[in-house]
């Protein structure tokens, strides 16, 4: 049961994520998505790009078996620009294709051990790493929205205080 609420969390999580990812990149214009404030720093296109690359290759290849077809470098290039629809269209289909992987995997395989980018690990712990690193960078993009638009976005209610 502990394991089938995980991988339910799980699912849940990338979804929420998705649909917020999704919402921001639909109030910005492809300059706006695409923009680097700094050198350093990754425009929002490109943490799509670098989080449908992560889901992919931890999950769909790890995971679930498919070829790595991973492009790391790719995801952070300035030049990867791409059409804010075919962005979209890339995370939802990746992060469609992890989900059914999860929503298919049976519990007693969490503890069983395989191979990463980073070393063999667990596929608990591969999931864990995956959503994190998702809500991460979803952060992120949100922050980097709500500083373009001035906009709440109005993902969470307000909820009244509690007198203590």
């Amino acid at each position: 049961m502990t394991g089938e609420l995980f991988l339910d969390h799980s699912t849940s999580k990338l979804t929420q994520m998705t649909g917020y990812i999704d919402a921001c990149v639909r109030k910005l214009d492809p300059d706006q998505i695409w923009d680097r404030a700094h050198p350093a720093q990754n425009s929002i296109g490109n943490l799509v790009l670098h989080l449908s690359g992560n889901v992919r290759q931890w999950i769909g290849s790890s995971i679930g078996g498919q070829p790595d077809i991973r492009q790391r470098d790719r995801e952070f290039a300035p030049d990867s620009r791409i059409a804010s629809s075919e962005l979209l269209q890339t995370l939802h289909l990746t992060v469609s294709q992890a989900i059914t992987i999860l929503k298919n995997l049976p519990p007693d395989r969490l503890t069983e051990i395989v191979s990463t980018q980073d070393g063999d690990r667990s596929v608990l712990e591969v999931i864990y790493q995956v959503v994190g690193h998702f809500q991460q960078h979803a952060g992120q993009i949100i922050f980097e929205t709500k500083r373009l638009t001035g906009e709440d976005l109005k993902f969470y209610l307000t909820l009244p205080l509690r007198q203590a």
